[in-house]
């Protein structure tokens, strides 16, 4: 049985929480933290020091969600009452803002890998899809039968995993790999499971709730591995992202509630970064 060690994470501006949500293969580690007025600020914590991120456009809320090993931080913001996806590049300081065309509601963006493929949600009139952005073009992910989906996470391989609802409002991981989807259910979870993150060896994290709350989870090799943080007292243990064998990053949260809006949907091409895989 592997012995894991959790390390708090308390951005020093973050009055009023902070949130960890994808870390990279070099241990940088993605994030938002609630000011002392309640605004959600991105962050990047690298080598010990804690940098802010804000979006572009002057937004009101900003949540950094994955990185890659080059780097590259995807997340959203929000303008008004609408939240759009963003790519951030560190090494030139530039925001690239997006939304998936099929959206008329929110673009979130979740998770980035190395060939610079990224997946998230976005909102319309039937529901909430996910979507894959590979090399500046956009696939919607919708789960057979479901009647909503969002991804979370991508590997080097493209595997990709999220979560879907069902028509009696149950919430199950997935996995999507090879065009195939497999449902993930957590065998201790009786309310929900979400699978947030995975790894190039295909190791997935993810959260589930029980009666005795919310906890957080490590699948590898067929077997689910329960994760809490033993200073989650409240509210349970999240893992939301993993992109090195074996390394998963858990924390106590109780998530601010999003309301999804309608509005214009626009589209920005993002940067060729990488070519999609063969």
């Amino acid at each position: 049985m592997p012995i894991y060690t959790y390390t708090t994470l308390d951005d020093p501006l973050g009055s009023n929480g902070t949130f960890a949500s994808g870390i990279n293969g070099a241990g940088q580690v993605v994030g938002f933290y609630l000011d002392s007025g309640n605004k959600a600020q991105g962050f990047l914590y690298s080598n010990g020091t804690y940098t802010t991120l804000d979006g572009p456009l002057g937004s009101n809320g900003t949540f950094a969600s994955g990185i890659n090993d080059a780097g590259q931080i995807v997340g959203s913001y929000t303008i008004g009452t609408h939240t759009h996806g963003f790519l951030f590049l560190q090494g030139s300081g530039l925001y690239f803002t997006f939304d998936d065309p099929s959206a008329n509601g929110d673009t979130h963006a979740s998770g980035i890998n190395d060939m610079g493929q990224i997946v998230g949600d976005y909102a319309n009139a039937s529901g909430l899809h996910g979507f894959l952005q590979s090399n500046g073009l956009y696939a919607t992910i919708d789960v057979p039968s479901a009647v909503g989906a969002a991804a979370g996470g991508i590997n080097a391989t493209g595997q990709i995993v999220g979560y879907y609802e069902d028509a009696s409002a149950g919430r199950h991981g997935f996995l999507l790999s090879g065009g195939v989807f497999t449902t993930l259910d957590d065998p201790f979870a009786n309310t929900f499971t979400a699978a947030n993150g995975i790894n190039a060896i295909g190791q997935i994290v993810g959260d589930y709730a029980n009666a005795s709350g919310q906890h957080g989870f490590l699948l590898s090799g067929g077997t689910y591995t329960t994760l809490d943080d033993p200073l989650g007292s409240n509210g349970g243990t999240l893992l939301l992202a993993s992109t090195t064998p074996a390394r998963s990053s858990g924390f106590t949260t109780t998530w601010p509630a999003t309301t999804a809006s309608s509005s214009q949907s626009r589209r920005t091409r993002l940067p060729p970064l990488a070519p999609p895989p063969t």
